[in-house]
């Protein structure tokens, strides 16, 4: 069954989605926790054990995260969708939201700005598709739903 990884910087609205999904009646994973990432050596990864076993369970699934060691359960995906937006997009949803204490500080708001620089390309290099996360909420999940049907 389908497994739908949908990554992207801070404030794309993947959390957010996600939601939607889980409201629709998609099974869906949000990785931000410690059951399925941990830090080790300075960095907030996924939990591989954890992260195996669940892409091994049957069904559809809608998994979010943005983890140095995604990369490595890539062939486990049957698309890889990234969610950008413009920076001063995301750094006003940082800012904005209630749910999420990222983002607040400057030194986390110039990390933002940092990744979006460094790390967005690379998963722009390796997504199957990637939706402008500016449209309406609905929209994007109206497209990540057409992946599992």
């Amino acid at each position: 069954m389908t497994k739908v990884l949908v990554t992207g910087m801070s404030g794309t609205g993947k959390s957010t989605a996600l939601r939607e999904l889980a409201a629709r009646g998609h099974r869906t994973v949000d990785t931000d926790s410690s059951r399925w990432s941990h830090w080790a050596d300075n960095d907030w990864i996924w939990r591989e054990d954890a992260m195996s076993a669940l892409l091994t369970s049957p069904g559809p699934l809608f998994v979010a995260g943005c983890k140095t060691n995604q990369g490595r359960f890539y062939s486990r995906f049957d698309h890889i969708v990234l969610l950008s937006a413009p920076a001063s997009v995301l750094l006003a949803r940082v800012t904005a939201r209630a749910d999420n204490p990222y983002g607040k500080t400057p030194a986390e708001r110039a990390e933002i700005l940092a990744n979006l620089a460094t790390v967005e390309p690379l998963l722009r290099a390796t997504c199957t598709l990637e939706i402008n996360a500016i449209v309406p909420v609905a929209d994007v999940v109206a497209r990540l739903e057409t992946l599992v049907s």
